[in-house]
């Protein structure tokens, strides 16, 4: 791939740069102290970065320095090379030998297909009045410690802020429905464990059939922008097979456990439409009528 052609094709946007455009925000402007706090990385290391030039310097407004989207990009980067045992000089040298062949676009959109979020919800913001009101009689403060070990609520200001608002919604009815919240809230906690295990095996088939074919911390040149449509493609494939198993574990599950309730929901329905038991019915059938 050319460069100066990362993210197209003969005049037109790969996939991988159309959910790139999707998922992120037109455009990203953060102080020094915002890009430490998204990246979790100290504005001491930020500027050391900056002095060794694995970051491009801030865009100045008057006397305040400005980062984007890139050097966020770019932090996530080192970060993960510096967790495989990489020196920062060693990383200086892998950025700039990448830099020379082709725009660090390609890449920077690679690392955005890997770290983007995986679910378009918005998190919202709850007050304890909004909680209690959605929770009922079911609803105790007590409780809100174990949502916030299990990141279902995080603490904001006066209030909370959900990570998934849909979980919230689906706890209320669930609640209203007569499940205690306190047992949900232990049966989301068992299923975190199982579905985190599962992510990790996905991922780790990802790692070793696609990202180490290549054999290097960092892929060709060519290949960069091309790992980034395979990570896009493969986000809404992994949701599809998630679903359906989710969905066959239920249907398996009902069935176990609910189907003897409903049989016997069916036969108390027959019985008081017919009080006669069945034996009582089927003996009737066999035993002939006297002749007058």
């Amino acid at each position: 791939m050319k460069p100066g052609t990362s993210g197209r094709r003969n005049g037109r946007k790969t996939a991988s740069a159309e959910a790139a455009e999707a998922a992120a925000p037109a455009r990203v402007e953060l102080t020094i102290e915002q890009l430490a706090k998204a990246s979790r990385c100290t504005a001491r290391n930020i500027r050391a970065y900056q002095d060794r030039g694995l970051i491009p310097p801030p865009e100045r407004r008057g006397r305040t320095g400005v980062y984007g989207a890139e050097h966020l990009s770019r932090l996530r980067i080192i970060h993960q090379m510096l967790t495989r045992g990489f020196t920062l000089a060693s990383i200086g040298e892998l950025l700039a030998a990448w830099e020379a062949g082709q725009d660090i676009s390609a890449l920077l959109g690679l690392e955005a297909a890997v770290s983007s979020p995986w679910t378009n919800e918005t998190p919202k913001q709850y007050s304890f009045v909004e909680l209690a009101r959605l929770y009922g009689g079911q609803f105790d403060p007590r409780w809100l410690v174990k949502a916030h070990e299990l990141g279902v609520l995080k603490p904001h200001g006066m209030g909370f802020i959900a990570p998934s608002p849909r979980m919230i919604q689906a706890g209320a009815e669930l609640v209203k429905a007569g499940i205690p919240l306190d047992e949900m809230l232990d049966v989301v906690k068992h299923l975190r464990a199982n579905v985190e295990h599962a992510a990790e095996e996905m991922v780790h088939l990802v790692e070793r059939h696609v990202f180490d074919r290549f054999g290097t911390p960092l892929p060709p040149r060519d290949q960069a922008a091309e790992l980034g449509e395979i990570i896009w493609r493969l986000r809404p494939l992994v949701d599809m097979a998630v679903q359906a198993e989710v969905s066959r574990a239920m249907e398996i599950a009902a069935t176990r456990h609910l189907g003897n309730r409903l049989a016997h929901v069916l036969d108390e329905l027959a019985r008081q439409k017919d009080p006669q038991p069945a034996a009582e019915r089927a003996r009737a059938k066999r035993t002939p009528r006297a002749r007058s």
